[in-house]
């Protein structure tokens, strides 16, 4: 009997990435406005961290809405309909629901459904990770065009009055569309976890304790609606850091990773156009720049002076703002990278778009 061969779906050699696009919320939070909440100044903000505002969205305005903002640029960008799409993956670690995922919601919205859908939770290294994904996808012919977006809410996971990281934070979206292409235009990705630093950055809460609380409530003679939400508020999930431990990691381990992913893609620093660094903390971008040895024809992306820190959303935000005031970059070669909670890490060379 004569085993069936299989059909596999044919290959594409290279993918590049096609457009970009942003969304910005329009409220707009100073440092002074921050200092309500924290024993802090305008100065010391801007000398520790480099940040100046940051956007946060108002109520009204979701992760999903974010998403679609940024994806719909970027489709106009790539010049390519939201039904040609093999794909749709979306970084966020501030979807408000563990399931359904943002991506089939955000999928839907754009008119691309059937695409598959699904959400990567990698935190501030989870666009890289997309873009790992999307490249996979498209050169092993499983998609034709891939979205990949990073969007972040995060000022739903702030408690002001916090100091670790409460005034970095900031909200937006920044998107991506990956597809074939006839030269090389993503490096291979170099992307990994220190899982023994997984307590550096996280949730001050799980979800298993505000359902505890919820239990208790109800089991309880307590009537008093305000003690029960101030209750709640206690224990709501918001994030906070370990700054040394993971100012250290960044500084000294991520620069390392980023000198692997330009190994990797056979280029020196010398041949970038620009470096575009997760916007942790301007101190992080500055030393990273100084141990690769970067030159100054290099331009270095720091929107986190505008948009604060951003998680998943930062690099394409960055990448957006740099190409709008630098419109001659298109084509040249970044290299990107991202960490942050797990703690993940991901980069690789691409080709501007």
């Amino acid at each position: 009997m004569t085993t069936p061969v299989l059909k596999q779906a044919p290959v594409n050699e290279n993918s590049r990435i096609m457009g970009i696009g942003a969304y910005r919320p329009d409220v707009i939070v100073t440092n002074d406005d921050v200092c309500q909440w924290i024993d802090s100044s305008d100065e010391w903000i801007r000398q520790r961290t480099g940040i100046v505002t940051r956007h946060r969205a108002p109520a009204d305005v979701s992760v999903i809405d974010m998403a679609e903002g940024a994806a719909r640029e970027a489709l106009q960008h790539a010049g390519i309909e939201p039904s040609q799409l093999g794909g749709v993956i979306v970084s966020t670690v501030t979807h408000p629901y563990a399931t359904p995922s943002a991506a089939a919601a955000l999928t839907e919205r754009l008119g691309a459904t059937p695409a598959p859908a699904f959400d990567i939770s990698a935190a501030c290294a989870g666009y890289c990770y997309g873009v790992a994904q999307a490249d996979a996808l498209v050169r092993s012919g499983s998609a034709e065009y891939v979205l990949v977006v990073g969007a972040e809410k995060l000022s739903d996971v702030i408690d002001n009055h916090e100091r670790t990281i409460s005034f970095l934070l900031g909200d937006g979206a920044g998107a991506v569309v990956v597809g074939p292409s006839s030269t090389p235009g993503i490096g291979p990705s170099v992307w990994g976890s220190d899982g023994s630093k997984w307590d550096a950055i996280g949730m001050t809460h799980s979800l298993e304790d505000v359902k505890k609380l919820g239990e208790t409530a109800r089991h309880s003679d307590e009537t008093d609606d305000l003690a029960i939400l101030s209750a709640t508020q206690d224990v709501w999930p918001t994030l906070r850091q370990d700054g040394q431990t993971v100012f250290r990691w960044a500084v000294w381990e991520m620069a390392k990773v980023a000198q692997q992913a330009l190994d990797a893609a056979g280029i020196e620093a010398t041949d970038l156009a620009a470096f575009i660094p997760h916007q942790a903390n301007m101190r992080i971008i500055d030393e990273m720049v100084k141990k690769l040895k970067l030159p100054e024809s290099v331009v270095i992306g720091r929107d986190i002076a505008q948009a604060g820190n951003t998680s998943a959303a930062s690099i394409p935000l960055a990448t957006h703002r740099l190409l709008q005031e630098n419109p001659g970059l298109s084509g040249g070669l970044a290299l990107q990278i991202g960490f942050g909670a797990g703690l993940v890490f991901g980069a690789q060379v691409v080709v501007l778009p």
